[in-house]
């Protein structure tokens, strides 16, 4: 499992930004927009806004992101890291502390759990047509159960710091409310308390689905637990409460944010592209066995305690206690969207997953005979292993990403522009502007969408100010826009456009890359340079 884990984590986050002559280059096809909009956060970070900032990507709004890892990676900026190998080496060690934390966890069978989840997709290897072809075969339009590694751990940032993390106060809490009599790491003290306090309070500035759950698994502790237990959990919920407070306060535009909980029963199986036929198509093709063993598990967890009979002034055995949360976030995220876009309820889903692992294993498969477990394993995690490094051999010559020159260019001839000044630009993911960490009207619509703003009227002003319409300056008012950006991206997206900014605007800098102009200025025959 460690070489896996070495393999995954090199491959992904070594190359996770790299140069190849005159471009920058990603290695995961996945990684094309979330890591633009994690180095625009980086780099508007870095560039020395005030906290908590503007959002870059929209203009009538603060930033709206649990941006917790990328002010760690500005940071790195400041005290002159290379951003690509802050990236790389943030990523290792994230990777490192990761692995680790699982096999605290759950051992071997949930570090297995976490590189190869998956279903029945990845069996195609085994038709004619694609045999012994490793490809990413969940990462298919029509899998919503994809490669938590591929699409996850490596693209949304917080995840980085969330996992191991969240793993961590598990094994913590488990370690120091049930005896550790029978286990071999007996000998190993639980987290410092100011330690613990610290993971949980900051969770929601790196990622809030897993302060969810946490809270679930917390809120299921206290009614399952015995006085002291109870006394902790209530300690504990109360320190956090204000530190936490305040990370939702700053990342929710201060509460301004519309909430993303809506009634949404069926998760994504309604959905065009992932749903099937039948649900039981839908549960088989994406999660395989997993489902029927969770379920068993519980039923055979739930026999044992109706057994052994129920004293509700001791606390439950630990197994009951963490599948309590496991089922309440799964069924949670079934019957209520938690994100505009429903897939991203897996976000918090993932942590009903690795709640039942360990006790999947010792209380279930563990138990059976030797050639049950090893087909048990085969079937669980076969699908995920072949998609996991089918993904990893994508983009051998890798995607795209930027051109160097033209961001180095837009780079100098933006460094004497006030940082929180605002550019009219064409909405694009990995716009020069953007990467530099520079503010725009509007960003990538499919990263405004995914964090709940109706952009649709200001996309429409900002259309009719580089379209050059008749009132263009009000609307550049309107929309508190001192400079506009006209590039190739902007000539190419706007063709029919007047640009009268080009006779009645102060030029700021130009080049083959294209023009800055300031809209507050008029023009200087000398303002180019």
């Amino acid at each position: 499992m460690a070489a896996c884990f070495a393999i995954f984590a090199l491959r992904s986050f070594c190359w996770l930004l790299y140069i190849d002559g005159d471009e920058l280059k990603i290695q995961s096809p996945n990684n094309l927009g979330d890591l633009a909009l994690h180095i625009t956060y980086i780099k508007n970070f870095a560039n020395g806004v005030s906290l908590w900032p503007d959002n870059p990507i929209y203009v009538f709004s603060k930033l709206r992101y649990p941006a917790g890892m990328d002010l760690f990676n500005a940071l790195l900026c400041c005290l002159h890291v290379d951003l690509t190998r802050g990236l790389i080496w943030t990523g290792l060690l994230a990777s490192l502390a990761t692995f680790y934390a699982f096999y605290r966890w759950g051992g071997p069978f949930a570090v297995a759990g976490f590189l190869f989840n998956g279903g029945i997709a990845g069996f195609q290897i085994l038709s004619s047509s694609t045999f012994l072809k490793f490809v990413d075969y969940q990462g298919d339009k029509t899998i919503a159960w994809k490669s938590i590694p591929l699409t996850m751990f490596v693209t949304q940032r917080g995840l980085l710091y969330a996992i191991p993390a969240g793993l961590l106060l598990l094994w913590h809490w488990r370690e120091k409310f049930w005896s550790t009599e029978t286990r071999q790491d007996r000998h190993r003290a639980p987290l410092p308390f100011w330690v613990e306090l610290s993971l949980y309070a900051s969770m929601p500035l790196f990622h809030v689905h897993t302060f969810l759950a946490l809270s679930a698994v917390l809120v299921c502790l206290f009614l399952c637990g015995n006085a002291p237990m109870r006394w902790h959990i209530a300690v504990l919920i109360a320190g956090a409460f204000v530190p936490a407070t305040f990370f939702v306060w700053s990342i929710s535009d201060n509460f301004h944010a519309a909430s993303m909980l809506e009634w949404n029963p069926g998760w994504v199986m309604h959905d065009p592209d992932f749903g099937r036929s039948t649900i039981l198509q839908f549960w088989f093709e994406n999660f395989g066995i997993f489902i029927p063993l969770a379920l068993c598990l519980l039923a055979v967890c739930c026999w044992c305690l109706w057994k052994s009979g129920i004293n509700w002034n001791e606390k439950l055995p630990e197994k009951i206690a963490f599948l309590l949360p496991a089922a309440a976030i799964f069924i949670s995220g079934l019957l209520f969207k938690f994100a505009p876009w429903e897939w991203d309820n897996l976000k918090l889903m993932i942590w009903a997953y690795f709640l039942v692992l360990p006790f999947l294993w010792t209380d279930l498969i563990a138990r059976w005979p030797l050639e049950v477990r090893v087909a048990v394993c085969i079937a669980l995690f076969a699908s995920g292993f072949v998609s996991l490094f089918g993904g990893l051999a994508a983009g051998r010559t890798g995607f795209g990403f930027a051109n160097r020159a033209e961001l180095d260019e837009v780079g100098i001839a933006t460094r004497n522009i006030p940082v929180e000044a605002r550019f009219a630009a064409y909405p694009l993911y990995n716009h020069p502007l953007l990467l530099q960490g520079r503010k725009v009207v509007l960003g990538y619509p499919g990263h405004l969408w995914t964090q709940g703003f109706d952009y649709a009227g200001t996309e429409n002003q900002l259309r009719q100010l580089m379209e050059g319409a008749a009132n263009w300056r009000e609307t550049a008012r309107g929309l508190r826009a001192r400079y506009l950006f006209w590039g190739r991206e902007e000539q190419s997206n706007y063709p029919t456009s007047k640009r009268p900014w080009e006779k009645a605007a102060g030029l700021v800098a130009s080049g083959d890359w294209g023009a800055i102009y300031d809209l507050a200025q008029a023009p200087q025959p000398s303002a180019a340079r």
